[in-house]
């Protein structure tokens, strides 16, 4: 039974990759903040599904923000075979409206977080030759439009860590990919975190006019039965990813609608893999041990 560990299962994409991969038979770590408060309720929920349909889901409580909180979540826990950074959040508005704290809190979770979660699951999968990390980014990480600068740098910068750790993790025998999803029919966009200073904000009434027009738009695509939004197709793409054999996985898989990126991932990646080749380290792009090579 592979044991897998899930980050952000409060809502959204990490919730119901829980519910799926238990049903799959996985022994199924799913983390978020503050289950007996704030997220209690989604706990819950968890906790009744794993009763009712006894399978194996074990909720526990991670902060990706807190060193402290990750080594705690994570001591106790089997060797990781699959660990998924989907925890997140997203900072909307102009970007001289924010704050320098509020600038390095969005990297804070969305980069740094991630790599503390690697961190503590890594030595296990490097003592058996093999593991899986997904990192959840997003086509926001591929490109950028105004009013969403900070969140952008959070998943550029993801980007850029996770292609470098995967080359770092390949001879290894592990695997990192990415996700990047595009809008879905979650709440992501109900928590999108404004700037502080409103003042400064509505100077920039030609941004404010994109994101309430770029809303509307997510909005009207969420209500349309014909476009690819429902959250399972990202859960599926989870799955499609952990069925691939190691090696084989690709860098990048765009989920949902793109907006034009998938063309840019298209184009991008073989030069990628020739500017790779270019410095001897082609072989680093996929996992060169298994566990038998041990």
């Amino acid at each position: 039974m592979k044991n897998i560990l899930i980050t952000g299962c409060s809502t959204g994409f990490g919730f119901l990759a829980a519910q799926h991969f238990a049903d799959k038979g996985f022994n199924v770590y799913a983390s978020m903040r503050n289950v007996n408060g704030k997220n209690a309720e989604a706990a819950a929920k968890l906790k009744n599904y794993q009763s009712s349909q006894n399978n194996p889901i074990h909720v526990i409580d991670l902060d990706v923000s807190s060193d402290e909180s990750v080594r705690s979540a994570t001591s106790d826990l089997p060797v990781i075979d699959v660990l998924i950074n989907n925890a997140g959040l997203g900072y909307g508005g102009p970007l001289e409206a924010f704050t320098s704290k509020q600038c390095l809190d969005q990297l804070d979770v969305n980069i740094v977080g991630t790599l503390r979660v690697a961190k503590a699951v890594l030595p296990g999968m490097r003592s058996q030759n093999s593991g899986l990390i997904i990192q959840v980014s997003s086509i926001a990480g591929r490109g950028a439009f105004p009013g969403f600068g900070v969140y952008h740098a959070s998943k550029w910068g993801l980007e850029g860590l996770s292609e470098s750790m995967r080359y770092e993790l390949a001879p290894l025998g592990i695997d990192v990919v990415l996700v990047e999803p595009g809008p879905f029919a979650t709440n992501f966009f109900g928590n999108v975190i404004p700037p502080s200073n409103e003042e400064i904000a509505a100077s920039y009434q030609h941004v404010n006019d994109f994101l309430e027009g770029f809303g509307q738009q997510v909005e009207a695509a969420v209500e349309n039965p014909e476009a690819p939004t429902d959250p399972m197709i990202v859960v599926d793409i989870f799955d499609k990813l952990i069925e691939t054999p190691a090696g084989q996985r690709p860098l990048r898989t765009i989920a949902g609608l793109d907006f034009g990126f998938q063309k840019l991932n298209d184009t991008v990646d073989p030069l990628r893999k020739a500017s790779l080749e270019s410095m001897g380290l082609a072989e680093m792009d996929g996992p060169m041990l298994s566990a038998t090579d041990s």
